[in-house]
């Protein structure tokens, strides 16, 4: 059964296109990723399904319920981490899961024993009677999810969870998540431009650029529709390269940010012909390494640029728009 049914999906600020008719459903206890760049969708769509912004056009449901027509009953299936920090500094733990408890009327007996049980599930219980603004990042965050988590929800979003924590605090947090989703069984869907974060948490990614999203599947499939090995080569003419290796046991070439791809079959058995070639032409070699696809050869695969490159393509087009609404 789908958790969260998406068809046509868009939404417009004036003539700036956040989101651009987007389709997908996601089954439940499925974890959902949402992989892209900044402003390339994710958090419009977010905020969309979690009934924050009304859809310009199509359709959306979330556990049954629209998004427009039925936006309490939405509200009270979603539990939702959003990217910018919502606790309340001065409060400690426990109080901000008990006025968060409160808001949704869980009883007083049942508010304590899941408050107890939350806080232990993300190893905060010894914090509880401290405050806030004592907490590192990877704390507040685990304490957003077990807040967010209290009314019990059918589904859980989380909207870029590890943007600017340290590798090791985002490890520890990969693996609560991954907790709750294998003892909770509830759906969660997550933003994400982190490749490694969505290639270990999610059953399936969809990629999302400029609105739209340009790939579905799971990450071993995105990765063997990309196909074979890969050699990445820097030499001083990369044209030229490109030009040279044009072999019949060559898939695909792309030239990109002054390096040459290589796709291919096997790229140990042509390692040795690859240098003959550049070598009988003149063209040195800077550096070669082969490799498997990765995510991020996925994300170039499918749209032209590197998800870098799209990073400041999407701030260009948000400053952009932002300049328009000035005037």
């Amino acid at each position: 059964m789908s958790a969260i049914h998406v068809k046509d999906l868009t939404k417009t600020f004036g003539a700036f296109t956040a989101v651009d008719g987007i389709s997908f459903e996601i089954e439940e206890g499925e974890i959902f990723g949402l992989l892209g760049p900044n402003g390339a969708g994710k958090t419009t769509t977010i905020s969309m399904l979690s009934t924050m912004l009304l859809p310009s056009g199509g359709t959306a449901t979330v556990d049954g319920h629209n998004v427009v027509t039925e936006q309490d009953a939405v509200r009270r299936s979603i539990g939702i981490v959003f990217q910018d920090q919502s606790l309340d500094e001065e409060l400690t733990a426990y109080e901000n899961m008990d006025f968060h408890g409160r808001l949704y009327r869980i009883p007083s007996p049942l508010r304590e024993e899941r408050i107890a049980e939350l806080l232990g599930l993300v190893g905060l219980e010894g914090r509880k009677d401290d405050l806030v603004k004592t907490f590192s990042g990877g704390m507040r965050r685990r304490l957003e999810i077990a807040r967010g988590l209290l009314h019990r929800p059918r589904v859980l979003f989380l909207d870029e969870p590890t943007l600017g924590l340290d590798p090791q605090t985002r490890n520890h947090l990969w693996e609560y998540i991954e907790n709750l989703n294998a003892e909770m069984g509830i759906t969660i869907i997550l933003t994400t431009h982190y490749m490694d974060e969505a290639d270990r948490l999610c059953d399936r990614i969809a990629i999302i650029d400029q609105g739209r999203i340009v790939a579905l599947d799971t990450s071993a499939r995105l990765k063997d529709a990309v196909g074979g090995d890969l050699v990445l080569l820097r030499t001083a003419d990369p044209v030229r390269t490109a030009g040279v290796l044009a072999a019949p046991w060559v898939e695909r070439i792309e030239g990109h940010d002054g390096e040459v791809l290589i796709h291919l079959r096997n790229a140990e058995r042509h390692i040795s012909e690859i240098v003959t070639l550049l070598d009988r032409e003149g063209i040195g070699i800077e550096s070669l390494s082969v490799r498997k696809p990765t995510l991020e050869d996925v994300f170039l695969h499918y749209t032209g640029r590197s998800i870098r490159e799209s990073e400041a393509d999407a701030g260009e087009r948000m400053r952009i728009h932002m300049r328009s609404r000035r005037h």
